[in-house]
């Protein structure tokens, strides 16, 4: 559908998703914002990170998958901006706004189109000086159910043809050509993980929430990593760490992980000794597994030698990696783990 911009008082109209994948919902409320503004800023939330199965698609794949939806002239009026999850509302907010003001800065009138369909909507809240145009929802889609079909399907086929209603055709043909890559078995696996884990736990009284404990352990200028042996995210990068047992204090937890994952050979006593801080990261969405709170140990050894590791458990390799090189390998992180590193390392320079 071919849309012109109006003489709205508006200058420029954002809209803000994770587009994981761009469906009909999506659409609608794409068309609202040319009709509302002769620009559009597209925000690609969530971009950055390693692949998984609530993120397959790159920030980079999200463009050209919503560009092939559009009129060469829709095209022209729309630009897309790139913004990572920071686990922090206000810093989120703020990068969402810089990046905004970059891509178009001369509006003086903003408008952020969206649909409040539940808590997930919540960041819609977070511009007061940006007009709301608030869109009503005509169907029910939603890009979990589409993942779902796309992801559990025997047949793809079966599985594109059952997208018809739910995304646009131009979409449909991406998703198909997509699927030809090697990225998509895997995340196919790790779907079929998630939702293992998350049944296993449907019978709980009451939403379970998890308590991990993590290690940060530097040493002349690097830190130590593994890469995931196991679902979900196989072969990514992150911090030893994992679930406290039932009698552990978190401290310990986090010296036994350590120990268990890397073989690190100091005594838990000469580590508690080198403890320099513990913080706790707790965002809602930091896990697909579901609510899980992590306490990130960070310890410094104050040493120029790099105790020699090896993985074990868990873990697939472990690593002494240099810190300098941490920023560049952001998207080969497990989940929030390059924040976590972040918040200790100072190695974006926007932490809070």
């Amino acid at each position: 559908m071919k849309t012109q911009a109006n003489q709205h008082a508006t200058d420029v109209a954002v809209l803000i998703g994770r587009f994981q994948p761009f469906h009909r919902g999506h659409v609608v409320l794409l068309q609202r914002a040319l009709v509302s503004a002769p620009t559009v800023v597209l925000v690609l939330g969530s971009s950055f990170q390693a692949r998984n199965a609530k993120n397959p698609f790159t920030w980079e794949e999200r463009a050209a998958m919503i560009g092939a939806t559009l009129s060469a002239e829709e095209r022209a009026r729309v630009s897309f901006v790139a913004v990572r999850d920071y686990y922090d509302d206000t810093l989120w907010a703020a990068a969402v706004r810089k990046a905004v003001a970059q891509s178009a800065p001369d509006a003086a009138h903003v408008a952020l189109v969206g649909h409040f369909k539940d808590a997930s909507s919540y960041y819609l809240n977070h511009f007061p000086k940006w007009e709301n145009i608030v869109v009503e929802s005509e169907r029910a889609i939603d890009a979990t159910c589409v993942r779902r079909v796309f992801f559990e399907a025997e047949d793809l086929e079966v599985s594109l043809s059952v997208l018809d209603d739910m995304v646009p055709l131009a979409v449909r043909q991406y998703l198909k050509a997509w699927a030809l890559l090697p990225h998509y078995p895997a995340l196919v696996e790790e779907h079929r993980r998630i939702v293992a884990y998350r049944t296993a736990w449907k019978s709980a009284p009451y939403p379970p929430i998890f308590t991990t404990a993590d290690a940060v352990v530097v040493s002349g200028g690097n830190v130590l990593l593994i890469r995931r042996g196991g679902f979900p995210g196989k072969g990514q990068w992150a911090v030893p760490g994992g679930f406290v047992d039932q009698r552990e204090r978190l401290l310990h937890a986090a010296i036994r992980e350590l120990a268990e994952e890397t073989k690190l050979a100091l005594l838990g006593t000469t580590l508690e000794g080198m403890l320099v801080d513990v913080k706790v990261f707790d965002h809602p969405d930091r896990s697909q597994r579901g609510r899980t709170i992590t306490h990130a140990h960070f310890f410094d050894l104050q040493t120029e030698n790099l105790p020699p590791v090896e993985a074990s458990d868990d873990a697939s390799h472990a690593a002494w990696i240099p810190i300098a090189e941490l920023a560049g390998m952001e998207d080969q992180f497990f989940e929030d783990h390059f924040h976590i590193l972040d918040s200790f390392l100072s190695l974006s320079g926007q932490t809070s």
